[in-house]
């Protein structure tokens, strides 16, 4: 331990080391907090690639593993530490280096806010669509770590549609430069796409050029309220039918919008089985909205609701953000999972899932990315209950998700919800 501390202060400033193990247990987990965590011998927070360089160099010489981790808002555990770890903290590499509005490129460190990098872009006239529900708190280096999507994916596609190069340093210290600065970019193996997802196993991302769009007109949302899951995702089926293309399309079961009402008292309605979320960043919007609220009374709507502005909309959008951490305030804990299953199978998963809680005695709320059929079932339960949680993680509860990947006649994507 003393030799670890001493060199990896040879190249870092005394401040950027921490080991006071009152403050390097903060950094012992992310957001998943029914996943095990180990005790950090040091927690380390650099700003500059040098350092990080320093980092990586020093574990390896002294064969101590290392864990990067950006904001910790993820929720598969993936940023927890391991006992004697060196945590790699990239929070302090947080500069916008470059907005370039001819080649519609960003150049970022990894510890830059999602949202911040939103904000900072659309000052020029443009546009980084990747805006998972933490946006206000998550890294693009978490971002591109965990290959995170968005509400907007539907449209404007996930994370690493927008990483076109990095630079990433490896176990032994060097630098590697992937990919390019250009729009176009076909040549050779896409080291950039490997790295996208990799959760800092190949190597520790320390910068990043993001491709841009223009700025899109400011959206409209729409929420739809149905008496069954069937009917909303009806709806979802004739609204990609008739080739409508959403900025936003959100499905919130029964469970999760009695959460959000708990937490935030947004007054959505407790009635519903089902709540459906639109959104159209188009020319027109209103005439948008307008097309698929007749589908969707058409599908057994029981009431459909236009925000008339984007105040109205941005209310909508903010309790389908609150979402996970109202599900976390039920019972305390949350064990949440990522299901991607075919548009056309939403109701079938929605309502299995619904079963499995009635089974287990648990509650289980559901959002999905309906546009892509991404789903986010989301165990709820006590952690100082023994027998809930055992009934929460037990395989038996979660063989769901087996089930689907049999029963289901395309491929069912799960992973852990990151």
């Amino acid at each position: 331990m003393t030799d670890l501390i001493e060199l990896l202060r040879e190249g870092l400033p005394a401040e950027a080391v921490l080991t006071d193990p009152d403050v390097t247990g903060a950094y012992a987990h992310d957001m998943a907090s029914f996943c095990e965590a180990g005790a950090p011998a040091v927690v380390v927070l650099p700003r500059t690639v040098e350092q990080v360089q320093h980092v990586c160099r020093t574990a390896t010489a002294l064969r101590v593993p290392v864990v990067p981790q950006g904001a910790r808002t993820g929720l598969s555990g993936a940023a927890n530490a391991s006992d004697g770890c060196i945590v790699l903290s990239l929070v302090k590499m947080d500069r916008v280096l470059e907005i370039n509005p001819v080649d519609r490129i960003a150049v970022v460190e990894p510890g830059v806010i999602n949202a911040a990098l939103s904000r900072a872009v659309m000052e020029k006239g443009l546009y980084y669509p990747p805006d998972p529900s933490s946006w206000e708190q998550c890294t693009i280096g978490g971002n591109i770590g965990t290959a995170s999507g968005g509400l907007c994916c539907v449209k404007y596609g996930v994370t690493a549609e927008y990483v076109l190069g990095l630079d990433v340093v490896l176990a032994d210290g060097r630098l590697l430069k992937t990919g390019r600065r250009t729009a176009k970019g076909v040549a050779g193996y896409d080291l950039t796409r490997l790295f996208v997802g990799s959760e800092g196993s190949l190597g520790i991302v320390v910068g990043a050029v993001l491709a841009l769009k223009p700025a899109p007109p400011e959206h409209l949302v729409l929420a739809a309220e149905f008496p069954s899951t069937a009917s909303a995702c009806d709806a979802i089926c004739r609204i990609m039918e008739r080739g409508h293309t959403p900025s936003l399309l959100e499905l919130m079961d029964r469970t999760s919008v009695r959460a959000v009402n708990a937490m935030g008292n947004m007054g959505l309605p407790e009635s519903t089985e089902a709540l459906l979320m639109a959104a159209f960043d188009t020319p027109d919007p209103a005439s948008d909205l307008a097309a698929v609220a007749e589908l969707c009374t058409a599908a057994g709507a029981t009431e459909v609701v236009p925000a008339e502005d984007a105040a109205e909309s941005d209310l909508l959008l903010q309790a389908r953000r609150m979402t996970l951490p109202a599900l976390e305030a039920v019972k305390g804990v949350t064990m949440i999972d990522d299901v991607c299953v075919p548009r056309s199978r939403l109701a079938e998963m929605i309502d299995g899932t619904a079963a499995i809680a009635a089974k287990y005695g648990l509650t289980i709320g559901v959002v999905a990315h309906a546009g892509d059929g991404n789903t986010h079932p989301t165990v709820c339960f006590d952690a100082g209950d023994p027998d809930e949680s055992r009934r929460a993680g037990s395989p038996s509860t979660r063989s769901w998700l087996w089930a689907w990947s049999w029963a289901a006649p395309s491929p069912v994507n799960t992973a852990s919800a990151s």
